[in-house]
């Protein structure tokens, strides 16, 4: 989809700097999430480290994700827009 993640970089304190499709990019903080359930782990920096983009998500080894459209918001300050990606999901595009 169009605010898919195509690139992760981990950086220090615990933020990542994240590529979209299309080219733009941002940081993203992940500090606020780190108290909250399975996000605990990526605590241990060298796991924080391991950050990969899978599915336009960036994903961590054991299940924990940041989904494309919330990384989108973000990076953007705009909401993702589902119309867009299901028009052109309907055109063979996405």
């Amino acid at each position: 989809m169009y605010w898919d993640a195509v690139r992760v970089e981990p950086l220090e304190e615990y933020r990542i700097r994240v590529e979209l499709v299309g080219g733009r990019e941002g940081i993203f903080d992940m500090k606020p999430y780190l108290d909250h359930g399975v996000f605990r782990e990526l605590k241990d920096p060298d796991y924080f480290r391991q950050a990969r983009v899978v599915l336009g998500a960036v994903t961590w080894p054991h299940g924990q994700d940041i989904a494309p459209e919330t990384l989108y918001a973000a990076v953007t300050g705009e909401v993702a827009d589902w119309s867009v990606a299901e028009g052109s999901a309907r055109n063979g595009r996405d």
